[in-house]
């Protein structure tokens, strides 16, 4: 009886977090990704709460981008949640939900009424909602910038009505900087402009599953000719294609046959096809023969942008100018970490009604700060603003109350606090042994200063970057 209750109050929990998720993201992507979501057991022992998706992709995809926002939603609701497992439902395991025409790998087919008398398999009638393309990965919603200019104008033209100069297109980026956005976008953008079109978006993992799974179930030719019946095809992650002959062979196969019928071929991986190591040099030459767009790590530039233009989602919350400076210039790895900090620190504002802040962002942002900061010590960062003012080193921790020394020491406090974990009094410590309060004063001085004086917030802009190179 009570193992019935815990599940009844487990379930009303859920109910309010789901509510409260649908109003942030939408019916759209609510519907798509979190309705789906089958609350499973609640360890006490361990604090760990599973919740079940009917397939791996989606597993995989709500843990992506969810996971700390439903563990944050868990604990606020119940503190003895310390850990939420998101995987796929133990009973869908063994179930055939990996053949061509599944939720990771749906053929798009973007049919009006008068197409529906076009004979074609059911999966292949789904629309965009339903066919594993996200729909929040447009190109509208992604931010152009410098670092990933030529990628983006190169996906358009692959996503035009006209053919392309080129054929494959390479999208070549580290990890988060929007390689799968990019893929996404350009699945969209191709089934508007040509109604009818047959895309088929998958992993290179996936495409390996599905393969291995076509061959033991002896269903090769019809594999075949579904894959090679696509006008598009996005494959992503190709470097997990490697080392699989094959897999290699029947994927070089499906290049050729696309490429000769003038299909399209579009696909991404985090390094160079020169660098894809085990990969057979004809796959390797097919690969390269196209254009290989590089997506650069975003600049400081590109990240504000995309944190303002994330923020046109969240009209009723407040973020400070400050927050996404700090955010910008801290959260510099990728741009998946980046927007997942923006996110998590505005749910956890909403959850708790707390105001965004600098602190709160510290406070609730440790783990991805620590793994984005380099390590800058305040030697160093004395050592910089002292070169920069033209002062002695020892002025940082004199006594010495005049002006010319004064404000640079303010200047180094300030940029101790922002770009190390040091607390105030251990930044104290290493300025003279002053004491929190004045660091404390010494850092909010400096914060007010930068929003009224052009000359001030130029001299930190200067001394970040080259603290930060």
């Amino acid at each position: 009886m009570i193992e019935d209750q815990e599940a009844l109050d487990l379930a009303a929990d859920w109910s309010d977090i789901s509510q409260g998720l649908k109003k942030d993201l939408g019916s759209q992507l609510h519907a798509q990704w979190i309705k789906p979501i089958q609350l499973g057991a609640f360890c006490k022992e361990t604090g760990t709460l599973d919740l079940f998706l009917p397939t791996e992709f989606s597993a995989n995809w709500v843990a992506d981008r969810f996971a700390d926002r439903l563990s944050l939603a868990w604990k606020i609701a119940r503190s003895e949640v310390r850990q939420v497992r998101i995987t796929v439902h133990p009973r869908r395991r063994s179930m055939p939900e990996l053949r061509v025409g599944a939720e990771s790998s749906v053929p798009v087919r973007m049919t009006s009424h008068s197409h529906a008398g076009h004979h074609n398999s059911g999966p292949a009638m789904m629309d965009t909602a339903m066919s594993g393309l996200d729909p929040s990965l447009t190109f509208a919603e992604f931010v152009p910038g410098s670092a990933n200019v030529l990628a983006v104008n190169a996906a358009q033209r692959m996503a035009a009505i006209e053919t392309p100069q080129f054929s494959p297109l390479y999208l070549k980026g580290s990890t988060g900087q929007g390689k799968t956005h990019l893929l996404h976008a350009i699945g969209h953008a191709f089934a508007a402009n040509k109604p009818g079109a047959r895309i088929f978006y998958c992993s290179a993992e996936r495409f390996m599953i599905e393969f291995v799974q076509a061959m033991r179930s002896n269903e090769m030719i019809e594999f075949k000719a579904r894959l090679r019946g696509f006008d598009m095809l996005l494959v992503d992650d190709i470097q997990f294609i490697i080392g699989k002959a094959s897999t290699q062979e029947e994927f070089l196969h499906t290049i050729d046959a696309l490429m000769s019928a003038g299909k399209r071929l579009i696909v991404a991986a985090d390094r160079a096809p020169q660098a894809l190591d085990g990969v057979e040099q004809r796959l390797l030459s097919r690969l390269s023969m196209g254009l290989v767009a590089d997506i650069q790590p975003a600049d400081i530039e590109l990240r504000r942008k995309i944190l303002e233009h994330r923020l046109a989602r969240f009209n009723s919350t407040q973020v400070p100018a400050d927050v996404i400076e700090f955010l910008a210039r801290t959260i510099n790895r990728n741009v998946r970490e980046l927007v997942g900090g923006l996110n998590k620190l505005i749910a956890y504002a909403q959850l708790t009604g707390q105001p965004v802040s600098l602190q709160l962002a510290e406070e609730q942002l440790t783990d991805i700060l620590s793994a984005n900061r380099r390590r800058i010590t305040i030697d160093e960062i004395q050592r910089t603003v002292c070169q920069f003012y033209r002062v002695d080193r020892t002025e940082m921790g004199s006594k010495r109350r005049a002006r010319a020394v004064v404000r640079p020491r303010q200047v180094a406090m300030y940029l101790a606090k922002v770009l190390t974990p040091r607390s105030y009094p251990e930044i104290g410590r290493k300025f003279g042994g002053r004491d929190h309060s004045t660091v404390i004063h010494a850092v909010r001085l400096i914060e007010e200063l930068r929003t009224r004086d052009a000359d001030m917030d130029g001299d930190v802009r200067t001394l970040l970057r080259q603290l930060e190179d």
